[in-house]
């Protein structure tokens, strides 16, 4: 009887971690145009953290831009180079391509994944 008891508080806690984003993360290969940028996180949202790996030909070129202005913490990422960054809430990371072929990113993000993602020129 122990043992079902714990069993059954032992799921129901992995339920509601899960159920409220406690162990929140997606995983994405995202492709990012010619002369375009995708952006994550243009919206109110809490903090949360992006591992990404450049996995194009060509170096991308990413910065923290807080959703009430300005920007910050640019960083070039090389082909085949992995980043780790930690986003503060209210704040959009901005992978931008530079070039006139397609560039590709694996990125996984952890925390907050109420996130808005889109592209812009």
């Amino acid at each position: 009887m122990k043992k079902i008891i714990i069993t059954l508080i032992c799921g129901f806690s992995a339920f509601f971690m899960v159920s409220c984003g406690i162990f929140g993360s997606l995983t994405s290969t995202t492709t990012i145009g010619p002369q375009n940028s995708f952006v994550l996180g243009n919206n109110q949202h809490g903090a949360f953290s992006v591992d990404l790996k450049n996995i194009s030909p060509n170096p991308l070129k990413i910065h923290l831009a807080p959703i009430d202005g300005g920007t910050h913490s640019p960083v070039v990422v090389q082909p085949n180079q992995k980043a780790s960054l930690k986003v503060d809430r209210n704040t959009a990371v901005v992978i931008a391509n530079q070039f006139n072929e397609n560039a590709d990113v694996e990125l996984k993000v952890h925390g907050d994944t109420g996130l808005s993602m889109g592209y812009k020129n």
